[in-house]
């Protein structure tokens, strides 16, 4: 047992280490290299020690084991914000010599790590492909253009704001079914089992038959039967009279006067497809304007309309309905007009008139069901009066069995004689293997589905049944799922064409594969140029805009009608502004146009409904066209565009942290850090007595709060002059505070909302300079196009390689910056950079020749 002196000894010895450790001070990780102790420790350990451990970080238990990838992930962020100037917060703490040197000797030995790994691991691991990708090798290979079996897959989990990424394309045995189903799917849909192609059916409608019923819930204006111009009004007997005889009078015309749209059934009597395919479309119509007592003279300019394809049912809750056909412009004078359209066996089509009123249920107060037309525009109702429709199909292919069953079978028919059939099994395999890979397979490969195919046979199963599993299990295996990092041509031509077509090598790219010249930067930059300019294009456009930008989303929060009655159903608005920013962007890559366009341009995309929604002057006709924008409008590049401003709003109200935390994030490449646990979001006062300037003053009293939000809120206050889809505003709506706005929104519903503030668009950005609105933001952002450069190529590599920018990747993403510095960094030379890059042709064993 211990004596008291004993005790007191040991207590004089404890005090005195303690004492020993205050004066010594904390010490770093033994692991930090020496020519960054002295660096850390005199500027970064103050505040970073056990004891304080400002923001979580201790640098004295965190090692410089940069091997380890989470540890080396926090050394970056170090590296980062020395970098930048944000620590030490106070800039003398750390003089710019040491800072320099302090990034120096963190860049050096990171890169090292990095660069010793990518050498022997590769940059990034192999990844799936994702549905969407999945869907487009197959359209290619098997040749059907209008394969549909994406959704047969799961939804591709998201990283870096892609779906291309492969740490989160995994593979459970979940999506393996899936995709097993899939191919399945697709080859059934590929081989034909009749000996001729189905028979076509030949359909005409006039006067009464092209329409289902003899009147339509919306109202008596929005679908009359018209004779002579005026209303032919036919009672519900003699309507099944008419129809039951097939006396139907040739001079009586359809006439309609509203888009689509639950409950409606706009769709002529007595068609249905029996057949999958496509079927040709003949009408004859005219663009009119209903008048008073349901009387129509011509219209003034044309009306734009499609077709929908769609079940026979009163409803579209049934199944999704798909727009088809394309838009064609009914013209006053009229005329005979043809398209093609797609169907599904048990599908019709569906008149589907272009960006005219849709009236909706309830819409007149205190009586339910019941439906109000709007008040006419000035000079009458426009709509199409139909005089005739005729449809025909399925349009049969050129030869017999198609394309598409030729790739399975070549002229060989689906039950070869048996004693023939082992080895036409071993050719056609071959031969669909060497149609579907994207690089030579090894035969000992192929021969694991042979074996399957001969195991069928073997057992009797049908020869087409057989194939079709060995086919199947190919397209199903990691040497079609998956794409690799570079290593061989054939990685370069797949990685090519999966980056600017969303799909697999065409012909002319294998080839050049084969011949090994896609070593060749001069080659590669003409292969990819010609893919620019192809029609795959389109596919990355809407691919990379749909994630990069969030345009995926931009059917996701329908406007609050309360507040927003005038964009009430107006999907033609929605679609008009998809096109606009999908337009905008191809424009930028293919006119190689400077980076800082993507923020402050003199020109945008727009038809006659942009044109109103952007207060612009009058355009006639649906189809979006480059409009130079006039002097001092606030519109121009993506910040201002609908489509941006939907996706960043949540249809009810805007606010200045969602759509400054988007510029940053999409635009600058500076996202945000996650808010503190427990922290409530910003909800605006919709009543309208207080401004978002207001509560976010309140919001950011917190000095953790106000400085993050200094760096992201004032880029959105900017953009406040736009309400949540992107239209221009002075005040902000509300429910009770302010001046009363009443009247009749475009679906015959009564509305009444307040206007209640003014707009505040003024700002200070984090490094003090100031804006008063949105013109000046803009001109700020585009004076430093080097930031917008550089965070595209971000987003680009993200997409063409799977992975993000890695630590020892900035060197060369700073080199292709330097090279396009002198061009004002055009953004095709930008994407081609990238395509001749280390980073995109791979860092082993690929040589690109200049």
């Amino acid at each position: 047992m211990a004596t008291l002196e004993h005790l007191r000894q040991l207590a004089g010895h404890f005090l005195a280490a303690l004492l020993l450790a205050a004066l010594a001070g904390p010490h770093l990780h033994a692991t930090l290299p020496p020519k960054l102790k002295p660096l850390i420790e005199q500027s970064c350990l103050g505040c970073h020690n056990k004891t304080m451990a400002k923001g979580g970080l201790d640098l004295s238990e965190l090692p410089f084991t940069l091997a380890d990838r989470s540890i080396r992930e926090r050394w970056i962020r170090i590296h980062d914000r020395v970098a930048q100037g944000e620590m030490p917060p106070v800039s003398s703490a750390l003089p710019p010599p040491r800072r320099a040197e302090l990034v120096k000797q963190l860049q050096s030995a990171i890169s090292s790590v990095e660069r010793a790994e990518i050498a022997s691991q590769g940059r990034g691991p192999l990844r799936r492909l994702n549905r969407d990708e999945y869907q487009q090798n197959l359209r290619d290979i098997l040749q059907l253009p209008h394969l549909d079996i994406r959704d047969m897959l799961p939804e591709d989990r998201e990283g870096h704001h892609f779906n291309k990424t492969s740490e989160t394309l995994d593979m459970s045995s979940v999506q393996l079914t899936a995709y097993l189903d899939a191919a399945e799917a697709a080859l059934r849909q590929a081989m034909v089992t009749t000996i001729h192609p189905p028979p076509i059916t030949n359909y005409r409608a006039v006067g009464t038959k092209q329409f289902s019923l003899s009147r339509t819930t919306g109202g008596r204006e929005s679908m009359f039967f018209i004779k002579d111009s005026k209303i032919f009004d036919i009672s519900e007997a003699d309507f099944r009279a008419v129809n039951k005889s097939g006396n139907h009078d040739p001079a009586v015309e359809l006439g309609l006067f509203r888009s689509p749209g639950w409950p409606y059934s706009a769709f002529p009597q007595a068609f249905v497809a029996e057949y999958s395919g496509e079927y040709r479309v003949r009408f004859s119509a005219r663009a009119v304007l209903q008048t008073a007592g349901y009387a129509v003279k011509p219209a003034t300019i044309a009306v734009p309309m499609s077709f929908r394809s769609r079940k026979p049912t009163n409803h579209d809750v049934a199944e999704e309905t798909r727009a088809t056909g394309g838009i064609m412009e009914i013209q006053p004078a009229g005329g005979v007009y043809e398209t093609t359209v797609l169907l599904n066996s048990g599908q019709t089509i569906e008149y589907a008139l272009t960006g005219l009123p849709v009236p909706q249920t309830d819409a007149l107060p205190k009586i339910p069901g019941s439906y109000r037309f709007p008040p006419f525009p000035e000079g009458g109702q426009p709509g199409i009066a139909f005089q005739w429709l005729q449809i025909d199909g399925p349009i049969a292919p050129p030869a017999w069995p198609p394309p598409s069953h030729r790739i399975l079978f070549d002229d060989l028919g689906v039950k070869p004689e048996p004693a023939q059939a082992p080895a036409q099994a071993r050719r056609l395999l071959r031969r669909f293997v060497n149609l579907a890979a994207r690089k030579p397979v090894p035969d000992d490969a192929i021969k694991t589905f042979e074996q399957l195919i001969l195991a069928r046979l073997a057992r009797h199963d049908p020869f087409a049944s057989a194939m079709l599993a060995g086919y199947k299990a190919f397209l199903c295996s990691g040497l079609f799922l998956y794409l690799q990092e570079p290593g061989t041509n054939f990685d370069i031509a797949a990685r090519l064409s999966h980056f600017v077509g969303n799909s697999r090598p065409d012909q002319a790219l294998m080839e050049l594969a084969r011949a090994n010249k896609l070593q060749d930067s001069k080659v590669l930059r003409l292969e990819a140029e010609r893919l620019i300019g192809g029609s795959g294009f389109e596919r990355f456009v809407n691919q990379f805009t749909g994630y990069w930008l969030n345009l995926r989303h931009l059917r996701r929060d329908d406007p609050d009608f309360r507040l927003y009655p005038e964009y009430r159903m107006d999907e033609y608005l929605v679609e008009s502004m998809e096109s606009e920013t999908q337009l905008f962007f191809a424009t930028m890559i293919r006119e190689n146009l400077p980076v800082r366009m993507l923020v402050d341009a003199g020109f945008t995309f727009a038809n006659d409904r942009l044109a109103r929604h952007y207060q612009l002057p009058p355009i006639t006709g649906s189809t979006l066209r480059r409009v130079t924008l006039p002097a001092g409008s606030p519109y121009g590049g993506l910040l201002t565009q609908g489509a941006i401003l939907k996706v960043t709003a949540n249809g009810t109200t805007t606010s200045p942290v969602l759509r400054g935390a988007w510029i940053m994030d999409r635009l600058i490449g500076q996202p945000p850090p996650p808010p503190p646990p427990g922290v409530p979001a910003v909800e605006p006062d919709i009543r309208g007595a207080k401004t978002i300037r207001d509560q976010l003053a309140l919001h950011t009293k917190s000095e953790a709060c106000a400085a993050c939000h200094a760096k992201f809120d004032p880029p959105g206050f900017a953009l406040e002059n736009f309400d949540v889809m992107g239209g221009w505003r002075t005040r902000y709506r509300g429910l009770e505070q302010g001046d009363r706005v009443s009247g009749i929104d475009r679906s015959g519903h009564d509305f009444s909302y307040t206007v209640a503030a003014p707009v505040d668009a003024a700002g200070t950005l984090a490094d003090g300079r100031s804006f008063q609105n949105v013109r000046e933001l803009k001109a700020l952002l585009a004076a430093n196009p080097r930031q917008l450069a550089r965070n595209l190529l971000y987003q680009l590599t993200v997409f063409a390689t799977g992975t993000p920018v890695r630590f020892a990747d900035r060197a060369e993403i700073e080199s292709m910056l330097n090279a396009s510095a002198a061009t004002d960094y055009r953004v095709r030379d930008l994407m081609l950079a990238l395509v001749e890059s280390k980073i995109f042709c791979g860092q082993n064993g690929m040589k690109i020749k200049p």
